[in-house]
């Protein structure tokens, strides 16, 4: 009985495995993020206007481990990616994140990440991309300082908030609508 649960337990996971693999060739990164944001193109039962504008805030607070990509700020390059990919003119989506907490050290420059973690900020370049496709990045004051995060240590385009509490309202104020993910 025993050794019949723990055959039944071995199949069911290499089962579950290949299965949840089986669709992972179907991502692709791009159009607008290139290397970054993959997505998969689906079979949609909600329509999507093509002429829809987005802004949309989204808030992070958990660090990336060390001379990794942050997946929370991937994110928005997979946002940007999947709706022009559906249609969606790149112009008409406008994006905001809002970091505090320990994932700021995810935005600091190249330099100090490296003097910190001995490891290359390779969040840098996904981070520029983004910023460069209207894409707002604000760093908690109070995190900041909490964590001696600096202006100057920042990578250049990304701006101070009094807070990430100030940040979301603000956002909201001028339409952000907030990503529960």
């Amino acid at each position: 009985m025993l050794l019949t649960i723990r055959w039944l337990v071995i199949t069911l996971i290499f089962t579950t495995a290949n299965s949840a693999m089986a669709g992972a060739d179907k991502f692709t990164a791009g159009p607008v993020i290139k290397g970054y944001g993959k997505h998969a193109n689906v079979q949609q039962d909600l329509v999507l206007n093509k002429k829809a504008t987005f802004k949309v805030a989204f808030d992070i607070s958990a660090q990336g481990e060390a001379g990794a990509i942050n997946r929370k700020i991937e994110t928005l390059a997979r946002f940007i990616n999947m709706h022009v990919a559906n249609g969606i003119a790149a112009e008409n989506i406008e994006l905001a994140l809002v970091v505090h907490g320990k994932a700021g050290f995810d935005l600091i420059n190249k330099k100090r990440y490296h003097e910190k973690f001995q490891q290359n900020n390779v969040n840098a370049d996904l981070l520029q991309q983004l910023m460069k496709n209207q894409v707002e990045v604000y760093l908690c004051g109070q995190s900041a300082a909490y964590y001696d995060i600096t202006s100057d240590m920042l990578q250049p385009g990304i701006k101070m908030a009094l807070s990430a509490m100030t940040a979301h309202a603000v956002l909201q104020n001028e339409g952000y609508s907030l990503n529960p993910f």
